[in-house]
């Protein structure tokens, strides 16, 4: 058959650049195609940009570092594609200023995303450059949603049993808000965990009634752990952030369903690019003296019993948290 595909990288680039908002030139050579010369995806990069499908700020205090992003016309161009079925576009995309006042951001959860996808290479585990998604829209009703910074695909390469498939939410905190506004996102993602939507124009069902399933799993097996990505703050910051999340874990009433079911980690970026996301940097909240990678296949200890809390959920083995299993 012929080589239809002659775009094959152009067309990855432009989707990469699409669903990551945004990337330096460096960024872009790493995540495409770090086997070739990054002169190729400068050139590229400019290629695209020559055909409108992407364009570029440059940072006048980081050595003039070209950051990219998507154009409208790119955005409308990869919006059609199978391959970003789960991706929403984003507002002000080929807005100049608003790229260069998101940027600090949007860089640091690119370079988040590309620690995983480095460490699967490193590994042998698959995780592709489109598997890293950032701002997945999760509807709570009333027009309140839950957004991520990102949602992570990976899946473990194992010992011959095909590994096992993990996902998670990323949350990316560069301490621009104070310790107890990023432990309240806890209380967000548990009331994703619970939530039920009510059919429209329909009244709730009564108790006897078969009960409609929570939203969330329409979309995934088993609902994603939560990873909680610190940065922007030194070691005594970091402390301080991962103490206010335990605390949480114990003062915050509702959160009890969450917390028997769903693992939840907090990392330095630094300790996570200085050493892989695999490695056992990862502190779970409700063990914050515990280091674990967050890969492991553990159940979150127990969280305190409270009469309105539903009870746990018995399909879960009983382990406690621990090195992951190599």
């Amino acid at each position: 058959m012929l080589d239809v595909d002659t775009g094959g990288l152009d067309r990855v680039a432009l989707a990469v650049l699409a669903q990551y908002r945004m990337a330096t030139t460096e960024q872009m050579h790493l995540i495409v195609a770090p086997g070739v010369r990054i002169e190729q995806t400068r050139r590229r990069l400019a290629k695209l940009r020559e055909e409108g499908l992407v364009d570029r700020i440059t940072l006048p205090r980081a050595g003039r570092t070209r950051v990219w992003f998507a154009t409208q016309y790119g955005v409308d161009v990869v919006s059609e594609w199978p391959e970003l079925r789960e991706w929403r576009p984003p507002r002000l995309t080929s807005d100049r200023t608003a790229a260069r006042l998101r940027v600090g951001h949007a860089l640091v959860v690119t370079e988040t995303g590309l620690a995983f996808l480095q460490d699967a290479r490193r590994r042998g585990d698959v995780c592709r450059p489109l598997d890293w998604i950032p701002e997945v829209y999760h509807p709570l009703g009333s027009g309140e949603a839950v957004i991520p910074d990102a949602l992570l695909y990976y899946r473990t390469s194992g010992d011959g049993d095909g590994g096992s498939m993990l996902r998670a939410f990323v949350e990316v905190d560069r301490a621009t808000m104070g310790p107890e506004r990023l432990a309240a996102k806890l209380t967000t993602y548990s009331r994703l965990h619970d939530y039920v939507p009510t059919p429209v124009g329909r009244p709730r069902p009564r108790v006897t009634e078969s009960q409609p399933e929570e939203s969330w799993k329409r979309r995934y097996a088993r609902f994603p752990r939560l990873l909680f990505v610190l940065d922007g703050t030194g070691p005594i910051g970091t402390e301080t952030r991962i103490r206010a999340l335990h605390a949480s874990t114990t003062e915050v009433t509702g959160l009890h369903s969450l917390l028997s079911a769903v693992p939840i980690l907090a990392a330095p970026l630094v300790d996570i690019l200085r050493n892989g996301p695999s490695a056992p940097v990862w502190r779970p909240i409700q063990a914050p003296e515990q280091s674990v990678s967050w890969m492991g296949h553990h159940r979150p200890p127990a969280a305190p019993t409270r009469p309105t809390d539903p009870e746990p959920d018995p399909s879960w083995p009983v382990t406690t948290w621990g090195p992951v299993d190599s």
